[in-house]
């Protein structure tokens, strides 16, 4: 039932997008990220090119995925290619317009030198952040997406946190993350995961190394997976051993600054507003200078999408959001601390998405 919901809101966000384009005198659109691709068409496909035009979308793309491409999408023209992009686009089913839209942030310069010669006399125009704004907002569907996808990645956890022992190491974890992200039934990881122990945890993005844990450490594992298309990222630090008191007193920081995070969030307040509450609290602790980058992130096809949550944001929260509430603490050559959930933006406030325990594991 819910993936017929998700298609009726597909051609509603076509309607408010082609609205966008009319209003910003753009007459085709030529769409070259992937995830915005699958957004808006269902199509998981590493070869694809949409274009809208008049009112119409059109996919692009080639042999090797003619019998997928009728599988994932439903009341979208498909065209598989036989020619160069610009040959198709010329002789295909719409008229392109004069003004003709390019994705700054994701087209090649490559690709952009052969559309222009193989279109001769057509004005582009360039858009970034053109879809932002539409998928910022999540459909039931969708968050029904990431929920599974936040279900997987914490029964992952929940097993490999008893495998953590000294001698065992940080790529010994790492894959054992993405080959039970497989087995559950996730397409993959939403990014490499980060399992960083020792002075390691106090780099925020660490990448798993041969390094074998030692007892009276902490472990930082930030972690998610790919569900249908859609994400999860979450954050957990545990400790392997008895760990020096100030290690338990930045936990306890962190946690409670995560905490405020997220029963502070409400919508129509600015993101850079919540990110400054969290992080004065932080400052407040004595831990200012230890907490660099931004409170959070959108989530969604991608696991790092609008909004920004951090100085620079210059968003308003609203309903239907979903972003990440991850501070952490990282003291130099000694250990770091960072705790990490979703949350949805609701009348409310913020719902977290993950049930994953935030008390102190102590292996």
């Amino acid at each position: 039932m819910l993936h017929h919901h998700l298609q009726a809101h597909r051609a509603d966000l076509l309607g408010q997008i082609y609205r966008k384009m009319s209003s910003e005198a753009i007459d085709s659109l030529l769409v070259t990220d992937l995830p915005t691709i699958r957004w808006l068409t269902g199509f998981s496909g590493s070869s694809a090119r949409l274009l809208l035009a008049e009112g119409k979308a059109v996919l692009f793309t080639d042999f090797r995925y003619q019998e997928q491409v009728r599988r994932e999408t439903s009341g979208i023209a498909t065209v598989i290619m036989k020619e160069s992009l610009s040959k198709e686009l010329s002789g295909g089913p719409v008229r392109l317009g004069e003004r003709m839209a390019l994705q700054a942030d994701h087209v090649t310069w490559q690709e952009m030198q052969q559309l222009s010669s193989g279109l001769n006399g057509r004005k582009f125009i360039s858009v970034s952040a053109f879809f932002d704004g539409f998928r910022e907002f999540k459909h039931v569907a969708e968050l029904e997406k990431m929920r599974r996808a936040v279900a997987c990645s914490e029964q992952v956890l929940e097993e490999v946190i008893p495998m953590i022992s000294p001698g065992v190491t940080e790529i010994d974890i790492a894959a054992e993350i993405s080959y039970r992200h497989r087995k559950l039934g996730a397409e993959k990881d939403s990014f490499d995961p980060i399992v960083a122990g020792g002075i390691r945890s106090a780099m925020p993005h660490a990448r798993p190394t041969t390094a074998k844990f030692e007892p009276g450490s902490l472990i930082v594992i930030d972690m998610g997976c790919l569900v249908d298309g859609y994400a999860s990222d979450q954050t957990r630090t545990v400790a392997l051993g008895r760990i020096p008191e100030e290690a338990r007193r930045i936990y306890s920081i962190v946690r409670r600054a995560q905490q405020l995070g997220i029963d502070a969030a409400r919508s129509g307040m600015g993101a850079r507003e919540l990110d400054a509450e969290v992080r004065s609290f932080i400052a407040a602790e004595g831990y200012g200078s230890e907490f660099g980058h931004s409170l959070g992130h959108g989530v969604g096809v991608e696991v790092h999408e609008a909004p920004r949550v951090g100085t620079a944001g210059t968003e308003f929260l609203q309903e239907g959001m979903v972003f990440t509430i991850e501070p952490g603490i990282y003291l130099e050559g000694r250990y770091g601390v960072r705790i990490e959930d979703m949350v949805v933006l609701g009348p409310d406030g913020a719902e977290p998405l993950q049930r994953f325990t935030k008390e102190l594991i102590e292996l």
